[in-house]
């Protein structure tokens, strides 16, 4: 019977085991979605609340605590230690090995194990780690803790675990990964806000010690990327030009920027600054005060955490109030919210750039596979001078994104002769309406962060071509608050008026609405709708051939993952 006993006991060890990497892989998902959303404890709890079922306390969990409980109350006095170690093994495996749903393969933003995420990922750990020994200790023999005798129905029990105390106390850890995490983030609070307060100090001395250096800030609801983007590539034919990459647009990516890539030599520091909350940009400018600010639009992004347009175009406001004294405001003279700006500052020389009206436009636009081409308008004291645009990006909104940068390069002395040279050599932003070519394929790669105005674009240049099939993918939009459902049906409006020849929406529950949108308009459009991005590869595979044009619009991250 000994040898008995010894594999009840082994096999109670490999389900806790089991159970452990189960916590692993829990805590490894949860503090790649607490990355994802910024280390903010409050946008990461309404995250757990929406996925309170999905994610944060599974249908296993449940199960388990139910029926064990029910094993406990009701028979615990028929059930031998024996039987409760088998039941509650077998549990173990079956429900709890699987860890498909937190495994990080098909992760389209993994887990970045930076400094700081290092330093929450060991407290988080530590903390988990002192709970299971707890239970473990508590579950066989009470030493570490002091417990003169193990938690168990009887001390003569012949397995050496109490299996009903160890699997409650597992599963209860198991459950409350995320709470382990924001207490571990909540602890290291203080030591965060230290250290990103150094940075700030750090990179506001660098600047100090660089007084002839002209810092220009970008910012808007989109286009901000871009704009960066297409500055940086004109000020480069005349000035050594420092600008922040991809979209290092909080603090802490500025400070980095400053501190480790800017140079002496340089001669210009452009950078774009993001905002998700009020106080967000006048937080940024404390850091890098701009001697230009561009504002590029006032949209709906962020909305959810903004809660109205008014407030969004207030903080978007923080930057025309913060530019330095006499310095430059350049300003989307197509937005009359941005347009109004100028008022916010009586002391910066105002620019104004738009497609329709201001000091630059644009006119004679059109769009091919090899990109667009338009005449801009540059208004001067000897009256209005065009120059032609040929440039591989796409959209309306480039073409206005293009201006703003031409008003800044002009207002710095470039001349538009040279501004169409460096214009005719910018490559797309990845994933923003970037044009590829694969297997035939037109591929129109819009995927990075969706807003209503930048789709709305993208379906119009989609329309616009005459060659082949014209398909959309897209699993709609997010982070619009009140206004998403509305927004996205408008968006099925939109796809449905366009007259393309197949539209996969990937997931059902998300793009409900855009689906409703579509078929309000009474129109032919073939619909397909999938649950993920793989499958709505493999469809477009099988339903195109050479000379179609598909367009990827949006991609949502993994924190909305359905």
């Amino acid at each position: 019977m000994n040898l008995y006993y010894s594999l009840l006991d082994a096999l109670l060890l490999i389900s806790a085991g089991v159970l452990l990497r189960h916590s692993w892989y829990r805590s490894r998902y949860f503090l790649q979605m607490f990355q994802q959303h910024g280390y903010k404890q409050g946008e990461f709890s309404d995250w757990l609340v929406r996925h309170l079922h999905t994610r944060m306390i599974l249908a296993e969990h449940y199960l388990f605590l139910i029926i064990i409980t029910a094993l406990m109350v009701l028979m615990s006095e028929r059930v031998t230690m024996s039987v409760a170690t088998l039941v509650v093994s077998m549990f173990m495996l079956f429900w709890f090995s699987g860890v498909s749903r937190f495994r990080p393969e098909q992760d389209k933003k993994p887990l970045v194990f930076t400094p700081r995420m290092t330093r929450l990922a060991a407290v988080h750990g530590l903390l988990v780690l002192i709970m299971v020994l707890v239970v473990v200790d508590l579950a066989y023999t009470g030493q570490l803790t002091g417990t003169p005798l193990a938690i168990r129905t009887s001390s003569l029990s012949p397995v050496a675990a109490d299996p009903w105390f160890l699997s409650f106390g597992l599963i209860l850890i198991d459950l409350s990964i995320p709470l382990y995490l924001k207490l571990a983030a909540w602890l290291l609070k203080p030591v965060e806000n230290r250290i990103q307060e150094g940075f700030k100090r750090q990179a506001r001395s660098r600047l100090a010690q660089m007084p002839d250096l002209k810092v220009i800030a970008i910012t808007g609801s989109y286009g901000k990327t871009s704009t960066k983007m297409l500055l940086d590539a004109l000020l480069r034919e005349r000035y050594h030009v420092c600008s922040t990459p991809g979209s290092y647009n909080t603090p802490m990516g500025i400070c980095k920027v400053i501190n480790n890539d800017l140079e002496p030599s340089h001669q210009i520091l452009i950078l774009e600054m993001g905002a998700r909350y009020e106080g967000n940009i006048l937080e940024l400018c404390r850091i890098a005060r701009p001697d230009v600010s561009v504002i590029t639009n006032v949209g709906k992004a962020h909305l959810e955490s903004f809660g109205s347009e008014e407030a969004i175009a207030r903080e978007k406001g923080t930057l025309a109030r913060e530019v330095s004294h006499g310095g430059l405001l350049v300003l989307n003279a197509d937005d009359p919210a941005v347009d109004s700006m100028a008022e916010l500052n009586p002391d910066a020389r105002v620019v104004r750039a738009g497609v329709e009206r201001g000091d630059l436009r644009a006119d004679e636009i059109s769009y091919s596979g090899e990109g667009t081409r338009f005449s801009m308008i540059t208004r001067g004291s000897s009256g209005e001078e065009r120059t032609p645009i040929s440039m591989k990006l796409l959209g309306l909104h480039n073409v206005q994104n293009f201006l703003m940068a031409a008003a800044v390069a002009r207002s710095l002395g470039i001349r538009p002769a040279t501004i169409a040279l460096a214009a005719s050599r910018v490559e797309p932003v990845e994933h923003r309406l970037e044009l590829k070519r694969r297997n035939g394929l037109t591929i129109i790669d819009d995927a990075f962060n969706s807003n209503p105005e930048g789709a709305r674009n993208a379906v119009e240049i989609l329309a616009g071509f005459q060659s082949g099939r014209r398909v959309i993918i897209t699993p709609g939009m997010v982070e619009l608050g009140e206004l998403q459902e509305e927004e996205n049906r408008k968006f099925g409006e939109r796809i449905a008026d366009a007259g393309l020849d197949l539209v996969v929406l990937v997931g059902r529950r998300q793009t409900a609405p855009i689906l409703e949108g579509i078929r309000s308009r009474g129109r032919e459009t073939r619909v397909e709708v999938v649950d993920s991005l793989f499958e709505a590869n493999e469809l477009v595979q099988r339903e195109t051939s050479e000379g179609d044009v598909v367009l990827y619009e949006n991609d949502l991250p993994d924190t909305y993952n359905e």
